[in-house]
């Protein structure tokens, strides 16, 4: 789909670092905006399969010119759902459905990236009105077609379910199942896998000594898990394709990790085949809190980006401007947003407008910036 440029009277500002490309291995991104992934909770029926929602849904950003689109959390098994409204590609059956999700971005100019996850003791739960009934919280019962929960103790996350603990089995199920999701994305068209390693889900869970008491090797060394998921991924994927994970970068928890501690981490990761990191923070502990202000999450990027590891920033960021500050400040290589872009899918272009006076719109768009 070729783009046409549109150049008003006004007369542009240069060529701004947020609207450069970005290569990673051997995808190149036609800019440096991205959608975050965001939890849609839209799968219907239960199965795990995307439907014509989904492909309307992230189509739309690429054709409003986002450079990436990074999927909600897509779970590499059924118990690793957060909600059973969950998609999933722990099966091949959901191969096709995501095709057509990756096929309609790639036609719309875009490049997908798809977030597998395992959501640990935080899974099985009502995702809230307006999908599920008001009053409705904490865990779904197996009866209401929840499941046991697995996580790296005993201990419930607030007034979730109590997990199982999770034995060397367990462990081992688990990233073979990142890896076999790994291989399926591969097949459905993804350009880059990213690895949901934040928020309290159950890679996170064994990497903060707050939730990793267990007293085994798994406690020793908190970031085993992580890292042996990494690699059995990277070794199912093409050697040209990015990976990338999400890191809490600060765990907001007494106790907890620290930016400091995961740029290590970061650096450790970028020697086993990571290629970017999306720094975001929480999601640990029930009752956690922090005062979220515009580029809150950005610190912990440039934290990250200080041990030379490529990062993209993320937290309420919605101004251009801001944006294009972050990366002329070295502080980040990618910007993803997210309300944002539900609010205006289209942000992308109007970016280009606000930094450089004109905009490379899609044709069928055209009549709407004249």
């Amino acid at each position: 789909m070729t783009a046409t440029e549109y150049a008003p009277t006004v007369p542009s500002l240069g060529h701004p670092r947020l609207l450069s490309p970005l290569r990673l291995r051997e995808l190149v991104l036609r800019n440096r905006i991205g959608v975050s992934p965001m939890c849609m909770y839209a799968v219907t029926d239960r199965s795990g399969r995307v439907d014509d929602w989904h492909v309307a849904h992230y189509a739309q950003f690429a054709l409003g010119g986002a450079g990436l689109i990074v999927t909600e959390a897509t779970a590499v098994v059924p118990e690793g759902r957060v909600t059973p409204q969950d998609a999933g590609l722990w099966s091949d059956e959901h191969i096709p459905a995501w095709r057509r999700v990756t096929d309609a971005v790639h036609r719309a100019g875009g490049a997908i990236a798809v977030q597998l996850a395992h959501a640990g003791r935080k899974g099985s739960k009502f995702a809230g009105p307006p999908i599920d009934q008001p009053g409705e919280r904490g865990s779904v019962p197996p009866a209401g077609g929840g499941w046991s929960t697995l996580g790296a103790t005993g201990e419930p996350f607030g007034r979730f379910a109590a997990p199982s603990r999770a034995s060397d089995d367990d462990l081992a199920r688990v990233v073979d199942g990142f890896a076999s999701a790994a291989r399926r994305a591969v097949e459905a068209g993804f350009d880059a896998v990213e690895l949901h390693g934040a928020h309290g889900y159950l890679l996170h869970e064994f990497l903060s000594p707050v939730t990793n008491t267990r007293g085994d090797r798994w406690m020793r060394e908190r970031s085993a898990l992580l890292r042996e998921t990494v690699d059995a991924v990277r070794a199912s994927v093409p050697s040209g394709m990015p990976l990338i994970v999400r890191l809490s970068v600060d765990d907001v928890a007494p106790g907890g990790s620290d930016a400091e501690a995961s740029a290590q981490l970061a650096e450790t990761l970028s020697h086993h085949g990571v290629d970017l990191i999306d720094c975001s923070s929480g999601g640990l502990v029930a009752g956690a809190e922090y005062a979220p202000f515009p580029g809150y999450q950005v610190p912990g990027a440039a934290t990250v980006r200080a041990r030379g590891v490529a990062t993209a920033a993320v937290g309420l960021i919605s101004d251009p401007s801001q944006a294009e500050a972050i990366l002329a400040d070295g502080h980040a290589d990618l910007i993803l947003l997210g309300r944002e872009m539900l609010r205006d899918p289209h942000w992308a272009r109007r970016a280009e407008l606000v930094l450089t006076g004109g905009a490379s719109i899609e044709p069928r768009y055209h009549r709407a910036y004249l």
